[in-house]
């Protein structure tokens, strides 16, 4: 996975669009880019949009409102074709086992549903750990918007400030052995250097792919996840000079020793 693309839930004309295009992920989005007076006819939408798709045509993720309204938003859309749930305002790990278990009555069949918290204040951070490993994560991700207000941050341009949150968010997700974590969103959909740097750093960083909140991006987060020829070349290499050692001393090309370490990194090339 290499993006995921935001769509508004009270946009239909643009749920189809979504699905023919670029993303990896479409994240049919109920909460922050929804007024309160529109939730209950974006649900709406969006429900009668997913029972159009065929099951499974790609991955379609469902961003919820916390509390009742998340709850009906739930109902709604607990549909065949929606792949996971992404919980806005996750704090405990209580919390997405309450989800979870209304799933289990909700959901089309057993574990259809998997379950992508998003993190935005000290509380989640401080539970990262334990949210992590609660049923049906599959990954976290790191909403900075809230967090920043929350914690009183004021980003420079080159974020550095949020350096040692992004870290804690992708230890907790090793941790728990989840996929890495979806690295978050930039608001300047203009500037496509920009983003093109910032995504590279988070990839750096042990982000696996980056939410999108408009098609623009999508090419250049989806060029920057993608691992290059000579990347796979020099991959497949490694493996290969490793598996023939038979437990011999193995060197790479500029003379520097293979370890497991690295043939781990190679191996999680490949799988990009």
């Amino acid at each position: 996975m290499r993006s995921a693309l935001y769509v508004p839930g009270n946009r239909p004309e643009l749920f189809d669009k979504a699905l023919n295009g670029p993303a990896d992920v479409i994240l049919l989005d109920l909460e922050d880019a929804i007024p309160l007076c529109d939730k209950e006819s974006a649900r709406i939408e969006v429900a009668r949009w997913l029972r159009t798709v065929p099951d499974r045509q790609r991955p379609i993720w469902v961003r919820v409102n916390p509390g009742e309204v998340g709850e009906a938003d739930l109902r709604a859309v607990a549909l065949p074709a929606v792949t996971a749930l992404c919980l806005a305002k996750v704090e405990s790990a209580q919390q997405v086992r309450s989800i979870s278990a209304q799933l289990d009555e909700y959901e089309p069949r057993p574990g259809a549903i998997s379950i992508c918290p998003l993190l935005e204040s000290a509380r989640a951070l401080y539970a990262a750990p334990e949210i992590a490993s609660a049923p049906r994560v599959l990954r976290l991700q790191l909403g900075e918007a809230d967090l920043c207000a929350d914690l009183g941050i004021t980003p420079g341009p080159d974020r550095h400030e949020l350096l040692p949150l992004r870290v804690q968010v992708v230890m907790a997700s090793a941790a728990a052995a989840i996929d890495p974590p979806l690295a978050p969103v930039d608001t300047n959909f203009r500037d496509l250097d920009s983003l093109r740097a910032t995504t590279a750093a988070l990839r750096r960083l042990g982000f696996q792919g980056r939410a999108c909140i408009h098609p623009a991006q999508l090419p250049v987060v989806n060029e920057v996840f993608t691992p290059s020829p000579d990347e796979l070349d020099r991959a497949r290499a490694l493996i290969a000079r490793f598996e023939s050692a038979a437990g011999g001393v193995v060197l790479d090309d500029s003379g520097r020793m293979v370890d497991l370490a690295v043939i781990r990194q190679a191996r999680r090339v490949l799988s990009a």
